[in-house]
């Protein structure tokens, strides 16, 4: 069987790293980006179960790319989970109104993080993206 794909969207290349391991580790096919614009064009050819997001990234933000991603009938049912280290009050409810899933402050527990990927993915064994 193979692996369930998870795409990551962050600028930071000891985050996108950590990430990698962590969830390579647990089982998943690994993608990365550095940005929006090379994530968008990534989805091209690339269909992840869950995309990472980080919130913070130069050019379009996480936001943007998530509003844009959700508006997209190629791409809407993926699963965003918003990851930001700038965990204002609010910031949450700005993520879930652009379109996100879920959010997760940085540092990411590396316990919890792969938790939250399997529940998403576990729901799209029973609803698939396709």
């Amino acid at each position: 069987m193979k692996p369930e794909t998870i795409l990551i969207v962050d600028d930071n290349a000891q985050n996108l790293k950590l990430a990698r391991v962590l969830l390579t580790r647990h089982g998943y096919e690994v993608h990365t980006a550095v940005d929006a614009e090379q994530a968008l064009a990534l989805l091209r050819t690339l269909t992840p179960v869950v995309i990472l997001v980080d919130l913070q990234l130069p050019g379009m933000d996480g936001f943007e790319l998530t509003r844009r991603l959700k508006a997209d009938a190629a791409t809407r049912r993926i699963v965003v989970i918003a990851v930001t280290a700038y965990a204002m009050v609010g910031d949450a409810e700005r993520a879930r109104a652009a379109g996100c899933d879920d959010y997760v402050a940085k540092p990411i527990d590396t316990k919890k993080l792969p938790r939250l990927i399997a529940s998403y993915v576990e729901r799209n064994a029973v609803q698939p993206l396709n």
